[in-house]
């Protein structure tokens, strides 16, 4: 392949048969060159023998002088279409071109290989084909109905002397270009235009063949987009020595100019406004220039939007072509003339407003008897608009029961006053609305209370809708013209502007209900004048000294103002030191008093002096506290926390402000002795299973007592924790009677707690798991017998805490298992050796017959 490729120039095969007059493009082209992309082309032309020089692309001197005038005008060039190939044009060929051409490429190739040139025959050939219209005319002008059928001929024949198909086209020109219509090919096909292919199919566009090589296109049922000018095309096709077909001429001739006039349906009325329970009349005009038999065929629609289709409306009436109309009781459709029909609507209702619009098809009839029809066309919707007759009425709110203070009473009442225009198909319907008065420029909207529907449903608005689910707001209807609000407790977030709306309800056809018209009163303000609330609280101590063991009494004296019967709810609260760790907040609530005189305990948690509290109610406001057998560790601030309760809605009471009192102190002076705790073990750290020894040793200075007047309380507690961040968990307790509590323990060990000595008390932990680790800590309450006899509760004492910690005993964690191990492998040793003895005994002996040798000297080598 290598050795056989070369410079190929190519040209089509002959012989090339043109007609003459028409435009000749011979192209050229050169394929596996070497050298510059673009390459130059030489044509020359021959008759008979010589070839004589006719252009050149790089040589302008190349042209002879018998081709220079034609090449000058024009008539003769090349046309590049490619870096590769070029074409020859040669317009209005005449006989004398006919011949052979050459076309030839120069050498720009390393070696010369392949071919330089290529030649093609052309032959001329007579111009043979001739196009006509009918009857010899160019164009004619044709006005047709629309829907109607027409047909146009024209005639084409040619006398070439070569074997030669024709091509006929029909198109039109409904703008600046034409379009094809339909075609019947060279290979002797029908190809339908763009656009055509379906009234092709329908068999509405024809082309047929007559005598006399006539063409005929017949179309049916034509339409607007049939208008414009019709033209014959044909073209002449030659089939060339490759077997493809090759167009050589092509010539037109404009048939007719075709016209439609169009048929259109209106409704003779354009928007159009009625009131109700009147009559609707539109008319249907069908417009249309048919002046022979054809009847047509109105349908009329109703649609909500005047974009609905067909499909989606509602169709009213119908008239069939023999004039038939359906039945309808309050719709009439009636033919007036020739081409109007009149469509009557009764007794109009609000519900009728909307878009109508009528649909008419002409129908003709056939040779055959049959009807067919031509056109259908719908109308542009038509808004119609029902006003609703609407009453006359006023309406007029006004407060029949106001509000003066909180809680009071509000009753509304909305009238319907100077009703006219009504009827018994009239309903009446209420809405109550509230709006909030601001001091300053700022608009709330119209917060809806509740409002009903027309068949008097009651709808909740979201404020009230709690409210009158309880029986707090009341809407009913006294009358049939009156509707009432009544709000049975008035709090002040009720004051504000309420006014009413009434609706008024028409019953149509189908038995809805439609509101036709709203009317607003005008609004009625709900206020009073309000004061704040005062409380004053006053606090006395009735015994101003006094000491441990004695009782403590307090007085409580409330004053109000502005307050609508008031009643008081009492507290009293106790202000500890900070040192008091019994209540790290530093406030306790003891005791209270509600409303009603119900006495409550609060955080008193003394169990031994569950009645050393008292609060009473001497006046109606005035309030006693009392403290028995007053302790050390009573010491501190007391305050009365007084409520004020006004009666509000629903036998409830209603909260209406609070106050303090002044504080009342409580202060014992005392020069006793003075205890402090401290926690001491011999070994903190201590392994799994053994005990662990902690000692909480109570120390004391100042005044010395005798074991008799003093006693403890101790608690052990544990954080299990390095850092003290957690919850701290009680393990033990003692009280001062030697009474032992323990806590419940999840491990297996167990605590003991015992007094060693009058100041000295041990907490062992039995057993120790590695759990019971962390911060051990006592606290320890003194309590101190005074010389009246009475023991006295010293503040609590907390020790330091100390960290216990417990380890693991290896050697004692792994000699159990060890020894089970050990005496297990020597027993399944011994197993295995006592079967394996046994098998080898008993089980697999095996009886093996030996045979018997004879005992014989050995010879001596000589003798063998």
């Amino acid at each position: 392949l290598a050795f056989c490729r070369g410079r190929i120039v190519r040209v089509p095969k002959g012989p090339l048969i043109r007609v003459v007059g028409t435009e000749v493009v011979i192209p050229c082209s050169v394929s596996d060159y070497d050298g510059p992309s673009e390459q130059n082309f030489d044509w020359e032309f021959s008759r008979e023998t010589d070839f004589v020089r006719i252009v050149s692309t790089w040589d302008s001197t190349f042209t002879s002088e018998e081709y220079q005038k034609r090449v000058g005008r024009g008539d003769i060039k090349l046309r590049r279409s490619s870096n590769d190939a070029v074409e020859l044009v040669i317009r209005n060929i005449q006989p004398a071109d006919q011949g052979r051409y050459k076309c030839s490429t120069p050498s720009t190739d390393a070696t010369v290989q392949g071919n330089y040139d290529a030649e093609v025959q052309v032959k001329v050939i007579s111009d043979g084909l001739s196009v006509s219209g009918s009857k010899g005319r160019s164009s004619m002008p044709l006005r047709l109905s629309e829907g109607d059928s027409f047909r146009l001929r024209c005639s084409a024949i040619t006398t070439s002397p070569e074997h030669t198909h024709l091509h006929v086209t029909w198109q039109i020109k409904s703008g600046s270009s034409w379009r094809d219509i339909l075609s019947l090919t060279h290979e002797g096909k029908f190809q339908p235009g763009p656009g055509y292919e379906e009234r092709y199919r329908n068999g509405d566009i024809r082309l047929d063949t007559g005598a006399n090589d006539t063409y005929r296109l017949s179309v049916s049922q034509a339409s607007s987009v049939d208008e414009g000018a019709y033209r014959c095309l044909v073209s002449e096709w030659v089939r060339g020595v490759d077997g493809l077909w090759q167009k050589i001429q092509e010539k037109s001739v404009e048939i007719a100019s075709v016209s439609i006039q169009r048929t259109d349906v209106v409704i003779s009325t354009s928007n159009v406004s009625v009131t109700e329970r009147d009559s609707l009349d539109l008319t249907c005009n069908i417009t249309t220039d048919r002046s022979g038999i054809f009847q047509a065929e109105v349908m009329w629609y109703f649609s909500v939007s005047p974009d609905d289709t067909v499909s989606a409306a509602q169709l009213l009436l119908s008239m069939g072509r023999d004039s038939v109309v359906s039945d309808s009781t309050l719709i009439s459709l009636s033919h007036v003339d020739r081409n109007s029909y009149r469509l009557l609507v009764r007794d109009v209702d609000v519900e009728d407003s909307g878009y109508y619009f009528c649909e008419a098809a002409i129908w003709v009839p056939l040779h055959n008897g049959s009807w067919h029809k031509v056109v259908e066309r719908r109308s542009a919707p038509v808004n119609v608009v029902v006003t609703a007759l609407e009453p006359d009425y006023e309406v007029f709110l006004n407060a029949s029961k106001t509000p003066k203070f909180s809680d009071d009473p509000t009753e509304l009442n909305c009238r319907i006053t100077n009703a006219q225009d009504t009827e018994a198909n009239l309903r009446f319907t209420v809405s109550w609305y509230y709006r909030q008065r601001l001091r300053s420029d700022d608009v709330l909207a119209d917060e809806l209370l509740a409002s009903m529907d027309a068949d008097w449903t009651l709808l909740l608005g979201d404020r009230s809708r709690e409210r009158i689910q309880n029986g707090e707001i009341i809407f009913s209807k006294k009358s049939a013209d009156t509707f009432s609000l009544r709000i049975q407790w008035t709090s002040e977030s009720d004051r504000g502007d309420y006014f009413c709306v009434i609706s008024a309800w028409s019953r149509h056809r189908n038995n809805t209900w439609v509101k036709s018209k709203d009317v607003t009163s005008a609004p009625v303000n709900i206020f009073w004048a309000t004061q704040d609330y005062t409380l004053t609280v006053e606090a006395v101590k009735l015994k101003p000294f006094f000491v441990a063991g004695h009782t403590f009494e307090m007085t409580c004296k409330v004053s109000s103002k502005n307050i609508k019967t008031p009643r008081y709810s009492v507290l009293i609260t106790a202000e500890k030191p900070l040192t008091d760790q019994s209540n790290p907040n530093g406030t306790t609530r003891i005791i209270s008093l509600n409303q009603d005189s119900v006495v409550r305990l609060e955080d008193w948690t003394d169990q031994t002096r569950v009645d050393g509290v008292v609060l009473e109610k001497v006046q109606e406001n005035e309030f006693r506290y009392r403290m028995y057998q007053t302790q050390i560790s009573d010491a501190g601030l007391y305050r009365c926390v007084v409520t004020a309760w006004s009666p509000g809605g629903g036998g409830m009471w209603r909260e209406a402000v609070n106050g303090l009192s002044n504080p009342i102190q409580i202060d014992f002076q005392t020069s006793g002795p003075v205890f402090n705790v401290s926690v001491h073990s011999d070994s903190p750290t201590v392994y799994q299973g053994e005990v662990a020894d902690l000692q909480c040793i109570v120390t004391m200075e100042g005044m010395a007592l005798e074991p008799d007047d003093m006693s403890f309380d101790v608690s052990w507690f544990a954080v299990r924790s390095f850092a003290l961040d957690r919850e701290p968990i009680l393990l033990a307790s003692l009280d001062r009677r030697g009474i032992v509590t323990q806590s419940r323990r999840n491990g297996s060990s167990d605590v003991s707690l015992e007094r060693i000595s009058p100041l000295e008390f041990r907490l062992r932990v039995h057993g120790c798991e590695d759990h019971d680790f962390g911060n051990h800590y006592c606290v320890v309450t003194p309590w101190v017998r005074s010389a009246t006899g009475v023991w006295q509760r010293e503040p609590d004492i907390r020790a330091k805490p100390i960290f216990l910690s417990v380890k693991m005993d290896v050697l004692n964690a792994f000699k159990y298992p060890l020894l089970i191990g050990i005496g297990l492998a020597t027993v399944t040793g011994l197993l295995s050796c006592l079967i394996g003895y046994c098998s080898s005994r008993w089980c697999c002996k095996k009886e093996v017959q030996e045979t018997r040798r004879e005992r014989r000297r050995l010879m001596s080598m000589e003798m063998d």
